[in-house]
């Protein structure tokens, strides 16, 4: 099933309700300077969303398994879940991605259940896919405060306040999104707890990838949240 959103849908995704106030522009003052566009930062480089799309060769483990689960989502195929330590992990696959190609078979227009098939069918030693990087995903960086924090409060992986003037309202964070990595690392499926720990060791500049809920909430529909939270990576990217 596609995702249809209303305009109400919309707007509360745009975070224009109980946000307004958080999100209005003020000038820097000093210690209080908007997060630099930076290629020096490790974390910035490991969140990176790349334009255009890639090849990458999958290959199966000695079970049969790429470790990889895929979606529907308005047509396309997306990576819903990467195993920790699976082929899927090792040649960098990530949630969010969209999966164009598998063994130069276009995926537009298929089901979740037929893009599984093909990887099932798939010969285990080399399987081509063109991938597109998290075409629903976009990344954020922000500067600690004094505290150590960022301006976020966060439930069950969802930003639901941001704190006036703090660095995640000046520099573009919004409610009604999930928290998909801190830095490149994948966080899905961790508890709040964990997630403000890897947070709190992750460094004064921080990039977060973000995701409007309405559409994580669809694409991890029927997803089972034990898996995600046994399963899914969470290694840190190479650079």
């Amino acid at each position: 099933m596609g995702l249809a959103l209303s305009s109400e849908e919309i707007q509360k995704n745009l975070g224009t309700e109980d946000s307004t106030q958080a999100l209005t522009p003020v000038g820097p003052s000093p210690g209080q300077l908007v997060a630099p566009l930076s290629g020096h930062s490790a974390g910035l480089r490991r969140a990176e969303i790349k334009p255009g799309v890639r090849e990458i060769h999958l290959c199966k483990d000695e079970r049969g398994k790429t470790g990889l689960q895929l979606k529907n989502v308005d047509q396309g195929i997306f990576v819903q879940l990467v195993k920790a330590n699976s082929p899927a992990a090792l040649v960098g696959l990530r949630f969010g991605d969209q999966v164009l190609q598998i063994d130069g078979k276009n995926c537009a227009g298929w089901s979740s259940d037929k893009a599984q098939r093909a990887l099932k069918k798939a010969n285990p030693e080399k399987i081509v896919m063109v991938v597109r990087d998290r075409p629903f995903q976009r990344t954020v960086t922000v500067h600690k405060d004094s505290t150590g924090h960022v301006g976020i409060v966060v439930k069950k992986g969802k930003i639901v306040s941001l704190a006036k003037d703090s660095s995640a309202a000046r520099n573009g964070l919004l409610t009604h999104h999930c928290i998909c990595e801190v830095n490149g690392q994948n966080v899905i499926g961790m508890k709040d707890k964990q997630l403000m720990e890897v947070l709190a060791g992750a460094g004064n500049v921080v990039t977060l990838t973000i995701i409007p809920t309405v559409i994580y909430e669809h694409m991890v529909k029927r997803l089972s949240s034990g898996l995600v939270k046994s399963s899914m990576d969470h290694s840190i990217p190479d650079l």
